[in-house]
């Protein structure tokens, strides 16, 4: 009697179980970035990476995920990269799942993107109406100004060209850096006061504070997680959507993350 009053009913347990494979933290940050627009002061631009849809990700959070998006109404989304891990993956999946941001979007490639099929994906997120930027920029209008938004390839396939993506970019005004792995930052030009957006580490994945940091450093990656000063210029980096958390890849003081980055003029 005293086991059964004790017990966890069979429909909590998947409740929480199914909780788990949803959850996600909102992360919500403002920086401030010289030269920004006067227009563009408090823009609001949402944050998503390293989804890795399919046997690495339960389609509930990034389902859960692109509503919560939705529901923070950004000016513009960003998705930077690693859509899928390997061949295995459903792609058709991606444009599934994402199809329903309702903001407009802007995406680079990652690494296992590359590793998998690179010209696919980049159909399919072309399809469901997101801009994809490969060593690329593309200006645009944003509340009466303008707006640029770079998007340089991934490098940690060697997939990146820096002179190519700026090249014929305007040197001032407001513009956002896309590039999955977060070392492509060293590769901006210095000085610019450019903000870059990235992925790729899952904010260590196994966060052992000041220890992954250092294993991390000696890897040749020294940006894990969250924002830094590089080179005259910002990097953030996001923690990532997928791995871990109701899969069999364990998580460890790193959790999925939603960014939502607030804009401000310095």
């Amino acid at each position: 009697m005293v086991g059964s009053a004790l017990a966890v009913p069979a429909t909590a347990r998947a409740a929480r179980r199914q909780a788990g494979k949803e959850y996600f933290e909102v992360k919500r940050v403002e920086l401030y970035v010289r030269g920004l627009e006067p227009a563009h002061d408090g823009l609001k631009v949402a944050q998503l990476s390293d989804l890795h849809i399919g046997q690495r990700t339960p389609d509930g959070r990034v389902i859960a995920a692109v509503r919560a998006v939705n529901a923070e109404r950004p000016d513009l989304t960003v998705l930077t990269g690693d859509f899928v891990t390997t061949n295995a993956d459903p792609r058709e999946r991606v444009p599934e799942l994402l199809g329903r941001l309702a903001s407009p979007s802007y995406a680079v490639l990652g690494n296992h993107d590359h590793w998998t099929d690179a010209k696919d994906l980049r159909g399919r997120l072309e399809r469901m109406g997101a801009v994809v930027l490969q060593n690329q920029h593309t200006t645009f209008s944003l509340k009466g100004a303008d707006f640029t938004v770079f998007g340089m390839d991934d490098s940690t396939t060697h997939h990146d060209d820096a002179d190519l993506t700026f090249k014929g970019a305007p040197w001032s005004g407001s513009r956002l850096v896309l590039t999955h792995t977060p070392t492509g930052a060293d590769r901006l030009p210095p000085n610019q006061d450019l903000l870059c957006l990235s992925g790729h580490t899952h904010g260590g994945q196994l966060h052992v504070p000041g220890l992954t940091e250092a294993v991390f450093r000696r890897a040749g990656q020294p940006y894990v997680r969250g924002h830094y000063p590089v080179n005259g210029n910002q990097l953030y980096v996001n923690r990532g959507l997928g791995f871990g958390r109701g899969t069999s890849a364990p998580r460890m003081d790193s959790e999925p993350e939603l960014t939502v980055i607030t804009l401000r003029s310095a």
